[in-house]
């Protein structure tokens, strides 16, 4: 074989193992960028789904705490949101928001609070029924948890 035909095959050979590795790079690259874009918006949409369930279940909480007429309206928007979690948290959330429901809807069964009892509550802890949820949820984001 004619020595200028080795020295093109090197030359191509080459050429083709570079655009190769330049591409495999780029797409390594682009896929890792894309797989932590995804994450990034999954956690967000997480956090803002959680963050309306806390606001919803402590007004409705406080609601059932002064009052004894079960308000169906917060405890369907409740479900709802519990329904949502369903699709994109983990199971330790989803059981946590539905006893805070569970919680939620015992609490118009019993006698209404006093102002008293209700400062009772606050100085024991007692009345902070979304603890849990809020650290099963911080455990999710802390795990970095892919759903």
């Amino acid at each position: 074989m004619d020595s200028g035909y080795i020295t093109a095959l090197a030359a191509l050979g080459g050429a083709a193992l570079g655009g190769l590795t330049s591409f495999a790079t780029s797409w390594t690259t682009l896929h890792t960028q894309m797989k932590a874009q995804r994450s990034e918006s999954s956690k967000s949409k997480r956090q803002k789904l959680y963050k309306a369930f806390i606001d919803d279940a402590a007004r409705t909480y406080g609601d059932a705490l002064i009052h004894d007429k079960l308000e169906t309206t917060g405890l369907i928007d409740l479900h709802a949101l519990v329904s949502r979690m369903r699709i994109v948290s983990s199971q330790p959330v989803i059981e946590s928001a539905i006893k805070v429901v569970k919680a939620i809807t015992d609490t118009y069964n019993q006698p209404n609070r006093t102002p008293e009892e209700l400062e009772a509550m606050i100085s024991n802890g007692s009345v902070d029924i979304l603890r849990s949820f809020s650290e099963v949820c911080r455990e999710e984001f802390e795990q970095g948890l892919q759903i």
